[in-house]
């Protein structure tokens, strides 16, 4: 069955705010079985609104809405969709009791804004907002089903959960399957490069991709005729293509780059330190954004200055001075000065030149050295050399050293290598 996502906001139109909720529902939407064919955005003009729902009638038989069920003049949904239907706006108590009672509770008073929260369009399926005072309400329109949920994504994402999931599963056709591989380490074109064929050899599925910098997502959607025949078909393409790109998919759907690296850690009963320069502490940041880093981090410094390198490090000043801070020579020792410090079973290091200026000839701006201290004392290097602008360099940077980390934990060999290694990339 055909299914329509439609975002109301004239902030989203503008560009002022990213519409987060139409790539989760899109998601959501299609992993209980529906063929989402159309994200629509529309400003808030009733006008455009009225004539983006007769629209959609003609096409969808589910759409499922987000945004304009607020307090303020903007928030004209209600008002729009009642018009297409053609009925009155009736007021519900038991919804205006519940948004006084969260008004109440915050120290305020109901005012006319607040309350006109509970008005809905006459004979609507009211969906009730426990996170919120936007309740949510559905409607038919001739063959197609709508439901309009709050633009604040906590209140979506719950109302969306609790209340619209189970109106609409029994409408999904249950033939669609889909698995979400999250890479790292190859750009979109290569990726479907490798991937050129796959479609071909198991009938009915579809390889999509999305590139969110600096990773890239990618799904395969089978369709059979059943559940059970396209969760088949799914597994038997997800398999060969986890086959073609091997190492680098590094996870499922949920998973992130630094979640997979902290349970790598764990898995292996090892503790991190880290030694940041040009990353600026991202690397860190990204680790404890995860639950449980307490139980492998034990230090990320921030040594962005010379200075701080030799005193907190131990970097000898000689070695910045001969090398400069930007070299193989001082990564490392920064890496075995974070371990030492620290006393982490390996430590990771970070120094390079993030730009827009500093760069030079011999070391221009991209150029990144990562050291990583091993469990055995041994030390690995790498030389890089990114493109871009600063952000870019600093997230390519802290990735190329977590993928590091990675790799060491997924070794089967640590501590076999007498001394260092070392890598030169480009990227």
């Amino acid at each position: 069955m055909t299914c329509v996502v439609l975002s109301i906001g004239t902030e989203l139109t503008r560009g002022e705010l990213v519409n987060s909720n139409a790539a989760w529902l899109g998601a959501e939407l299609t992993g209980l079985g529906f063929e989402v064919s159309e994200h629509a955005v529309i400003d808030d003009d009733v006008g455009r609104i009225v004539s983006t729902l007769a629209r959609l009638t003609t096409n969808a038989r589910v759409v499922v809405a987000t945004g304009g069920l607020g307090p303020t003049t903007d928030d004209l949904t209600t008002a729009a969709v009642a018009k297409a239907l053609g009925v009155p706006v009736v007021r519900d108590e038991g919804s205006l009791e519940h948004i006084r009672r969260r008004i109440e509770r915050a120290g305020r008073a109901l005012t006319p804004t607040n309350a006109k929260q509970a008005d809905f369009p006459e004979g609507a399926d009211i969906l009730p907002n426990p996170v919120g005072t936007a309740p949510g309400f559905g409607v038919r329109m001739g063959e197609c089903v709508f439901y309009f949920m709050p633009g604040v994504p906590s209140e979506m994402n719950r109302m969306f959960e609790e209340q619209v999931t189970k109106r609409i599963r029994a409408l999904a056709p249950n033939n669609l399957f889909q698995a979400r591989l999250r890479t790292f380490g190859l750009p979109e074109s290569v990726v479907g490069e490798k991937l050129a064929g796959v479609e071909a050899a198991f009938p009915g599925t579809t390889i999509g991709y999305r590139a969110h910098f600096p990773e890239i997502e990618v799904k395969v959607l089978a369709r059979a005729r059943s559940l059970a025949a396209a969760h088949d078909v799914c597994d038997r393409a997800t398999t060969e293509v986890r086959s073609r790109l091997g190492a680098h998919i590094y996870g499922d759907a949920d998973d992130t780059f630094a979640g997979v690296v902290g349970r790598a850690l764990r898995s292996r009963g090892w503790t991190l330190a880290i030694a940041e320069s040009c990353t600026g502490g991202l690397v860190g940041h990204m680790l404890t954004r995860e639950p449980g880093a307490s139980e492998f981090l034990l230090l990320d410094a921030v040594t962005y200055a010379n200075s701080a390198k030799s005193r907190v490090l131990g970097v000898d000043e000689e070695v910045i001075r001969w090398h400069g801070a930007v070299s193989p020579e001082v990564a490392c020792a920064m890496a075995q000065g974070a371990r030492r410090v620290s006393g982490a079973d390996l430590a990771l290091s970070l120094t390079g030149v993030a730009g827009p200026s500093g760069g030079s000839d011999a070391k221009p701006v991209g150029t990144v050295d990562i050291a990583l201290a091993r469990p055995d004392g041994t030390m690995e290097l790498r030389h890089l050399a990114f493109t871009g602008d600063r952000v870019r360099i600093q997230t390519l940077a802290a990735y190329a050293g977590l993928q590091m980390v990675r790799e060491l934990c997924a070794s089967r060999s640590v501590g076999d290598a007498a001394g260092t290694s070392s890598s030169t990339e480009r990227r």
